[in-house]
């Protein structure tokens, strides 16, 4: 058996226990941040939650790796997979990986593959800006002089950011918040650009197979 079809029936396998691992870690970190009035201990147990779901993603990486067989060249050609493993709140970016399989169809249009990735792109981008909302909530609510107080100002900050809008009615202070803004600015353009690529494609082969002559 060869190394692709390994590593094929791998994913396969791991897709649903990724998915639930992601949702597990998802919600452990909303209510370890959200959760101010949690007890020590149970704080402790959704931290405990969170390792256990990003350890379900080191195995992962690490099984694909093996079966892979490119050594440290897998870090290079699964580039997005190594920053997702790094950093476990951007794994909604996953989504590209579904991009790049449209861009690569050929033959009829398919609305159902080219709305199945600005779904998935929606979704992404969903996730993506709850947990930077997240992530900015928790570096600026209580950072001297920051404008982001509740969680509420860090939902609507962190719209216009992926929007690229940009009110500043509030904005980040802290220098780790103001990376989350650069991020955040970086993947809402990166999805909004697979969003209105893969329209853009699906209605190219559709006046392209309307303008070819009968039997061509």
């Amino acid at each position: 058996m060869d190394d692709d079809t390994r590593t094929t029936r791998w994913e396969r396998r791991t897709e649903m226990p990724l998915v639930v691992a992601s949702v597990l870690f998802f919600t452990s970190y909303a209510i370890r941040v959200l959760g101010h009035g949690l007890p020590g201990p149970l704080r402790s147990v959704f931290l405990a939650l969170m390792l256990a779901a990003w350890a379900v993603f080191v195995v992962d990486y690490a099984v694909r790796w093996r079966l892979s067989g490119q050594g440290l060249r897998f870090m290079r050609t699964h580039w997005l997979d190594t920053v997702v493993l790094l950093l476990p709140l951007l794994r909604p970016l996953r989504v590209v990986k579904v991009y790049e399989a449209v861009q690569r169809r050929r033959g009829r249009p398919r609305l159902a593959l080219h709305a199945r990735v600005i779904t998935y792109a929606g979704l992404a981008v969903s996730l993506l800006g709850f947990a930077g909302a997240l992530a900015v909530y928790q570096q600026e609510h209580a950072a001297p002089g920051a404008t982001i107080r509740t969680f509420g100002d860090a939902v609507w900050w962190t719209c216009a950011t992926m929007a690229t809008v940009g009110y500043g009615d509030v904005a980040p202070v802290t220098p780790v918040g103001r990376v989350i803004a650069v991020g955040l600015m970086a993947c809402g353009l990166a999805l909004l650009g697979a969003v209105t690529g893969s329209f853009s494609s699906w209605l190219l082969q559709v006046f392209s197979s309307e303008e070819k002559p009968p039997g061509s």
